[in-house]
């Protein structure tokens, strides 16, 4: 029950702190800084990056808890004030959860005194950043020793950084393709986002491919790719690369197809309709996609690597 439990609260956390991080990031390169299509106007903006800090901030804490209570064996003996101590001020992880709960009530007082705009939606990246990169601390980075311990980590932080762009920029995209399609300045402000975020999604898939080949390559090694599926791990990081692949065909998909499609309906003043009901279901999917990711990297970040067997 309390594994459950904590790979709950670890999958909200990588929800929560990459929405925070890459939707805040999507309103800066993806959106006019202000005016008719900018994030400033859209309704959904602020309430969302609002939703995803609270819900980074409570399920931090609560994980806080739940580790505690599983290191001691029991909730009552977990949620002991010498017990949560012990975890918060002498382990990594517990430190890592203060820092991206600090970082995620920041990001909603923030985003509640401050007028929206650009400088907000900044403030909030850089607090969402420090969320996301305090993530690494959650998984197996931070307990790789010897020489390949700094450059696992800093793998894993550049990995659950890339990460957040995308999940963030489909949480957008989302709120984007929620607009009433009768609305002009939406399909643009649509288009416009889609164009934007081509050419950073090409640099992202080779940062999570490249920070994957390294952390595969620490974890799993080079001795035990031949029985990776006979592992709990070796199977679900096997599934989390199978889905990897779908999210790339769909992505490129939308890049080479549906981006364009929806481009030439908006020039040719025809009703978008039928692009706009495409390019929903594909984010859609994606989105469905990435949180199954998120689950699975929260199941076999509690789970020894095959390199510790």
């Amino acid at each position: 029950m309390l594994e459950t439990a904590l790979v709950a609260l670890r999958l909200l956390q990588y929800a929560g702190a990459m929405v925070l991080m890459g939707s805040s990031l999507f309103f800066v390169y993806a959106l006019p800084p202000s005016g008719d299509g900018s994030a400033v106007q859209a309704r959904w903006a602020r309430p969302l990056l609002l939703g995803a800090g609270l819900l980074l901030a409570v399920a931090a804490v609560l994980g806080i808890g739940a580790q505690s209570s599983l290191l001691a064996g029991s909730v009552s003996e977990g949620l002991k004030a010498e017990t949560l101590t012990a975890v918060v001020s002498s382990m990594n992880l517990g430190k890592a959860a203060v820092v991206r709960a600090a970082a995620a009530l920041l990001a909603v007082i923030g985003l509640l005194a401050l007028k929206p705009g650009r400088l907000t939606w900044i403030v909030v990246v850089v607090l969402g950043a420090i969320a996301t990169a305090s993530l690494a601390w959650m998984g197996h980075g931070a307990a790789t020793e010897g020489p390949l311990g700094r450059l696992h980590l800093a793998s894993d932080v550049l990995h659950a950084l890339a990460a957040a762009v995308w999940i963030g920029a489909l949480a957008g995209f989302f709120g984007l393709l929620a607009a009433p399609s009768s609305d002009p300045t939406a399909r643009q402000a649509l288009h416009r986002a889609l164009h934007g975020f081509s050419g950073i999604g090409s640099a992202l898939v080779a940062v999570l491919v490249l920070t994957g080949l390294i952390n595969s390559w620490v974890l799993v090694g080079p001795a035990h790719l031949a029985g990776l599926w006979t592992t709990p791990y070796g199977g679900l990081l096997s599934l989390k690369l199978i889905l990897f692949v779908a999210m790339l065909g769909l992505a490129a998909a939308n890049r080479f197809r549906h981006t364009p499609a929806l481009g030439r309906m908006l020039a040719a003043d025809a009703s978008p309709e039928l692009a706009l009901c495409t390019l929903r279901r594909s984010v859609v999917l994606e989105t469905v996609l990435s949180l199954a990711v998120l689950a699975l990297v929260a199941g076999f970040g509690t789970l020894p690597p095959p390199a510790a067997m």
